[in-house]
């Protein structure tokens, strides 16, 4: 059973004058911060902005890289050629690699955004150039994967440091990957009902699908949206609910994950 586990958020998605979520309350709730890096949302101002707040609170910093998709927030699914993938996540990772710096912080992990994040869930080529990018710029990158999918056997078999993740807010299809957010039911908005199936997944050391399947799982981290209109109660029912079942809340270590 796992007894510890962290808690990250999506964040510092707002630019210019087009606010997004309510970072500064998640920021007091979560162990991890994935701040975005400009393309698919945020700019340069947010970016300093939420990395300064999120190391003022001891929360460590993640690099959100996704599709260059402002109008579509990162949703839209595009088609790159691998060497110009590769350079857009490096982009983005510098990007946060330097405003980090300038902070007197560090960016200690990766987590694809969107549609590229579900494109390399189902594509292990596609986890592959995304990551091997962001390594060959930063070698000591934890890799946030979501639990199960191609994107957990790429760091597998890459051997880097890694965190598998699970979704509080989101469900799942059979093969671990999220249902589309088309479909009804993809997003849940209830609070406790986040925070039950967070307690019962971890407890389990497992994914429950929608159909009721459990997919036995390393679980190092759950994501809580920030975008949502209850993100705040969802993460603070959540943190509450693994508290409460005795789970420790901490920063993940980012130990390789073994195929």
């Amino acid at each position: 059973m796992t007894t510890t586990v962290d808690l990250n958020a999506d964040m510092g998605e707002s630019f210019g004058p087009w606010v997004m979520g309510n970072d500064a309350a998640v920021l007091d709730i979560v162990t991890s911060a994935n701040v975005a890096c400009g393309q698919h949302a945020g700019d340069w101002d947010v970016m300093a902005k939420t990395m300064r707040a999120a190391a003022e609170r001891g929360v460590g910093i993640g690099a959100h890289p996704g599709f260059p998709d402002l109008q579509g927030f990162g949703r839209r699914r595009m088609t790159l050629p691998a060497e110009s993938l590769g350079n857009l996540v490096r982009y983005q990772l510098g990007a946060a690699l330097g405003i980090a710096r300038a902070e007197g912080a560090e960016v200690r992990h990766l987590k694809l955004h969107g549609a590229l994040a579900n494109m390399a869930s189902e594509d292990k080529a596609v986890a592959m150039t995304c990551y091997e990018a962001a390594l060959s710029v930063a070698p000591e990158l934890i890799i946030m994967v979501l639990a199960g999918t191609a994107q957990q056997e790429a760091v597998a078999e890459l051997g880097c440091r890694a965190a598998c993740e699970i979704f509080a807010d989101r469900a799942y299809n059979d093969d671990a990957t999220l249902v589309d957010r088309s479909q009804p039911g993809a997003v849940i908005h209830d609070p406790e009902a986040a925070a039950a199936r967070m307690v019962e997944m971890v407890g389990a050391g497992a994914i429950i699908t929608e159909s009721g399947k459990r997919i036995p799982t390393r679980i190092d981290t759950i994501c809580l949206h920030g975008d949502t209109p209850t993100a705040v109660d969802i993460a603070d029912h959540v943190r509450q609910a693994l508290k409460e079942a005795g789970t420790k809340l901490k920063m993940f270590a980012g130990d390789p994950v073994s195929a």
